[in-house]
């Protein structure tokens, strides 16, 4: 953690490079695991999508409490 805050303080642009690259690799592989766990029941190709999303808003709404 420490060097994710020195490399914001030293180099700003690359740090938003990773932090940008990083998000999309997570996004991308929680899909992945949901379009797993999904793809055996015949649903539509955007019902992982909003799987994914639904919790998303969950933890978001649990954390400002």
């Amino acid at each position: 953690m420490n060097y994710l805050r020195q490399l914001q303080a030293e180099r700003p642009g690359l740090f938003l490079v990773v932090m940008l690259v990083g998000f999309f690799v997570a996004f991308q592989l929680i899909l992945f695991v949901a379009q797993l766990i999904l793809g055996p029941l015949g649903l539509p190709g955007w019902a992982p999508l909003l799987l994914v999303l639904v919790v998303l808003v969950v933890v978001a709404r649990r954390q400002q409490r």
